[in-house]
């Protein structure tokens, strides 16, 4: 059957619109092909960890007192300062002297445990204290880092004390904020962690995640309140 001109006209203007709408499809099929492309050839810029998360620190796990030992083979660099109570210590009649607190071990401060002892205090006959023994200014003191009752030994020397140079676990850390760390300051930027090593041990005010919360200070007698945002110190107020 033959087409008029009319009817060809319109059959010839539908094919060519289908072309078109072909085409474009096409068109856009290659240019999301190439957008995508394009996408996995961009370089890759990956989050990197905080280096911190790689540092693991060497452990004792005493289980025993022969063991707790262990922790007079080498130096020892306390982790949380102005927290552990130490007390005179007479090497003659290896006593404590609980009656007297001399004071507060100081924020990473170095010490040279020459033996780890049991004693009793008065207040607790039924409980053995596990004391680690050091000298420090010519005298001889006793730091508790553990108990046993019953026969459980539990030893906190891991806890309380790195048995590795913290500058050498932590060599990643610039400069300055090493020189704040052995001033005992703080300063803008600085994370809980480098805080805590040159302040001691903090108190939130209120509730909030590590790293993102407001920390008061006791820093041996001269307290400090540092406000963090993202691990990093933002606002620091002496006097707390």
């Amino acid at each position: 059957m033959a087409l008029d001109a009319d009817t060809r006209r319109k059959l010839q203007i539908v094919l060519l619109a289908g072309i078109v709408i072909a085409g474009g499809r096409a068109a856009y099929v290659v240019y999301e092909h190439h957008e995508a492309r394009k996408e996995e050839e961009k370089p890759k810029v990956e989050t990197a960890l905080n280096p911190d998360y790689y540092v693991n620190p060497k452990k004792l796990h005493a289980y025993d007192l022969k063991t707790a030992k262990q922790l007079a083979q080498q130096p020892a660099w306390v982790k949380v300062g102005y927290y552990h109570t130490y007390y005179p210590y007479n090497a003659a009649t290896h006593k404590t002297d609980f009656a007297h607190e001399v004071g507060t071990l100081t924020p990473l401060q170095k010490l040279d445990i020459t033996d780890v002892v049991m004693d009793v205090t008065p207040r607790t006959p039924g409980t053995k204290q596990i004391m680690a023994v050091f000298r420090a200014e010519g005298k001889t003191y006793t730091v508790p880092i553990g108990a046993e009752k019953d026969g459980e030994f539990k030893s906190y020397a891991d806890d309380i004390f790195f048995i590795e140079d913290p500058r050498v676990l932590y060599k990643h850390w610039p400069a300055d904020v090493w020189k704040a760390i052995d001033e005992h300051r703080v300063q803008q930027g600085m994370s809980e962690l480098q805080t805590s090593f040159a302040l001691g041990m903090g108190t939130p005010e209120a509730s909030g995640d590590y790293g993102s919360r407001t920390l008061d200070y006791p820093n041996g007698g001269k307290p400090v309140t540092v406000s963090f945002e993202k691990d990093k110190a933002v606002a620091i107020k002496a006097g707390g």
